[in-house]
């Protein structure tokens, strides 16, 4: 059984057809990719599928469950992290606190707990904090647990969202555009991280990108989307050379 499968998925907004007839299959531990020149519709996708949005038609299955119309972090907690383009991060918190607080849609303890102090809370709170720092290490900054997310490097706060959405122990995880802004060095350190977050825990990847670099060496399958809809889908060297694909991003008259 595929660990996620998009059926037919089409969605407007205010009349404007953003995607069209969309269909994924991601296999457990299949690292996907997913190209297009600006505008094609990439993120709307990541976000119809994680809850953000509802599609207007279509049928989304995870884990054989159907997940159109739940809550992103509904669906975060059944087991599908992502990073966004933009960060997300909390200008008045440490790096410790920011992947502490992803694990919460994990906890049990409830009001109670909360309340009146119970040890299941205290030994939860323990574990999380544990499991946080072990994620931590593994992304090499630690050394900054205790420091501002703000006041650190690009390259490090982009390290923090990969741990942070590492926090819910995911089967599969959604990367919008993750190298962005990157230094070359920064680029080579993150795609080793990749290398690493999936050798370690195994999740299925499905990938944003515009560095064709890091597609090609990452990914097994790719698609390319153009206003919305796929015009081609294939292994990198398939993709590489299609002309549709090129035609894509340089335009007709530049692959004429």
């Amino acid at each position: 059984m595929a660990l996620l499968q998009v059926k037919n998925m089409t969605h407007y907004f205010s009349g404007l057809r953003a995607v069209h007839n969309y269909n994924l299959t991601i296999e457990p531990g299949q690292i996907r990719g997913l190209i297009g020149p600006n505008g094609a519709g990439k993120t709307t996708i990541f976000n119809l599928i994680t809850g953000v949005y509802t599609p207007t038609e279509g049928e989304i299955y995870f884990n054989g469950a159907n997940i159109k119309g739940l809550r992103p972090h509904q669906i975060a907690a059944m087991g599908l992290g992502r990073t966004f383009q933009n960060m997300q991060l909390w200008r008045h918190m440490t790096v410790l606190e920011h992947v502490m607080m992803a694990h919460y849609s994990k906890l049990s303890y409830g009001l109670i707990g909360a309340f009146f102090g119970t040890s299941k809370r205290y030994r939860e709170e323990k574990e999380i904090e544990d499991h946080s720092l072990e994620l931590l290490d593994l992304l090499d900054i630690a050394q900054y647990a205790d420091q501002n997310v703000l006041n650190l490097p690009y390259g490090v706060q982009r390290k923090v969202e990969m741990a942070r959405a590492l926090a819910i122990r995911p089967k599969i995880l959604f990367l919008d555009e993750p190298t962005v802004g990157m230094t070359p060095e920064e680029l080579k350190g993150m795609m080793e991280v990749f290398r690493k977050v999936h050798k370690e825990f195994g999740p299925a990847i499905f990938l944003i990108e515009h560095r064709m670099r890091v597609v090609m060496e990452l990914c097994e399958r790719i698609q390319t989307l153009n206003f919305g809809e796929v015009i081609a889908e294939g292994t990198p060297e398939e993709i590489q050379n299609n002309p549709k694909v090129i035609e894509a991003y340089l335009g007709k008259e530049e692959v004429e």
